[in-house]
């Protein structure tokens, strides 16, 4: 049986990464129409790439500085601070204009800040939010045969999900307001990234902080970071270069796959139909995390991480070699390419973030987490920039090889990260966070550090508590001992 309210909590502290899918996949679309309704300034100033890029930029600096605020002030804050911050930086992007003169430069500058604002909302909700959720994921009730499950599924499972529902908004959108009304389908598609996060803010005001957050953070003490270097570098740092090649494989396969097929289709086809596909394609990440979230208890994040990496790469250079039939098919393009990033998501989409939060101490785990997505955002950051030109290196996206480039590229890598992976991560097992929490604090010790400090007073354990269940419960100890 499920154990709904153990579940849930899980949930509610994931389910935020779907603005992360969302404003990351609904750029590609609203790329394409701008580039529609303001040729020349998009052209000008490279705007379609400066949009995503920003972005990334923002992400990154959520991820840091929400890392430290994650540990030292509380999970529950930086989650609720988050889910502020992308709802109303979602409305700004909708609502951006170019001022009283109403220049398109104006409007996609504004757009542009907007996007970067935005990103460290959407980044701060790794080191807080999936953090959260992996330390929710092991709290008493849940079976430890489907610990990592529940993570999975709360958060790279929203992410993906994220993504889908960002392909196919602008494309309903698209079907209500007409060829004549782009303006209002990429403000729209902006806007509603409201939506979600307003829904999550709603759902988090009851939660507190995870049992494992309260027994063993640093938020009162000062922290050793050379003992953890000296503890943790190795693997952290396995697991930021895996995470680096991934994004940079992911996200601007992912971002450009409206591109892709607007290539595939000779530029000549409706956006109804684009935008289509560029769904058809998306939905594919779904299956792949889906699976993988069944799949990753029963081999472990490690080993599914590796099969999904070399399922990939297989796949990349199949689309590679077949690329000359497959171009004359739209629909089996569709399907390998999306099988392609499929195997992505069963793997190191669903692995790396259970990977980035089990293996580190409580104490340090938001920065820990932090560190590692962000170096992957780095990668989805170089890879927004490096694909065009890729495709130029390689003879041009009119040409055979510039379009089947960045996949013998990115199957190449997958092959790295999987032998990366091998040799320098080691496994996860189940209720790990609470075995390496206690093997921290014994290391701490033989070093002479004092362990006492670790962990919430009463009194800050009380004042974190949701006004639900917490209260109930206060209220009925002091009728008890009265």
């Amino acid at each position: 049986m499920v154990p709904l309210k153990q579940v849930s909590m899980v949930f509610a502290a994931g389910t935020a990464l779907f603005s992360d899918g969302y404003a990351n996949g609904v750029i590609g679309s609203v790329n394409t129409l701008l580039k529609r309704i303001y040729p020349k300034d998009v052209a000008k100033h490279h705007y379609s790439k400066t949009l995503s890029s920003l972005a990334f930029a923002g992400t990154i600096v959520g991820m840091l500085t929400f890392g430290y605020l994650s540990d030292k002030v509380g999970r529950k804050f930086g989650m609720m601070v988050a889910t502020g911050i992308v709802a109303v930086f979602s409305a700004l992007s909708a609502a951006s204009s170019g001022g009283h003169n109403g220049s398109h430069q104006g409007l996609l500058a504004m757009l542009s800040a907007c996007r970067f604002l935005l990103g460290i909302g959407v980044g701060a909700e790794y080191p807080c939010g999936s953090v959260a959720a992996s330390e929710q994921s092991e709290e008493e009730g849940i079976s430890k045969k489907s610990q990592h499950r529940w993570f999975a599924l709360a958060t790279n499972a929203m992410i993906d999900f994220g993504f889908v529902v960002a392909a196919f908004v602008p494309l309903v959108l698209f079907w209500i307001f007409g060829e004549h009304h782009l303006r209002a389908v990429w403000r729209l598609s902006l806007g509603l990234g409201v939506v979600p996060a307003v829904a999550v803010f709603i759902w988090r005001l009851r939660m507190e902080n995870p049992t494992r957050y309260k027994k063993d953070s640093m938020r009162n003490a000062r922290i050793p970071y050379l003992l953890i270097i000296r503890r943790y570098w190795l693997n952290l740092a396995a697991i930021s270069l895996t995470w680096f090649i991934y994004d940079f494989i992911t996200y601007p396969f992912g971002i450009y796959s409206s591109t892709i097929v607007d290539t595939i289709t000779g530029g000549s086809s409706s956006l109804s139909v684009i935008f289509g596909w560029n769904v058809v394609i998306n939905l594919f990440y779904m299956p792949g995390t889906i699976i993988g979230a069944f799949v990753v208890d029963y081999l472990g994040p490690k080993h599914t991480m590796i099969t999904g990496l070399l399922c990939q790469a297989v796949m990349g250079f199949i689309m590679s070699g077949a690329y000359t039939h497959l171009k004359h098919h739209i629909g089996a393009f569709a399907v390998v390419y999306g099988v392609f990033l499929s195997f992505g998501e069963l793997g190191p989409g669903n692995c790396l973030g259970l990977l980035a939060s089990k293996t580190g101490p409580t104490a340090v785990r938001g920065q820990y987490y932090g560190a590692a997505a962000a170096i992957g955002k780095v990668g989805a950051f170089v890879g927004t920039w490096a694909f065009p030109p890729m495709i130029d290196a390689f003879g041009g996206p009119d040409s055979n090889r510039g379009n089947t480039g960045p996949f013998w590229v990115g199957s190449g890598l997958a092959i790295f990260s999987a032998i990366i992976t091998f040799f320098f991560i080691r496994p996860l097992t189940q209720d790990g966070m609470l075995e390496e929490d206690k093997a921290f604090r014994a290391y701490l010790e033989s070093h002479g550090w004092d362990t006492s400090q670790m962990g919430l007073t009463e009194e800050e354990e009380w004042s974190q508590a949701s006004h639900g269940e917490k209260d109930v419960e206060r209220e009925a100890s002091i009728e008890k001992a009265a």
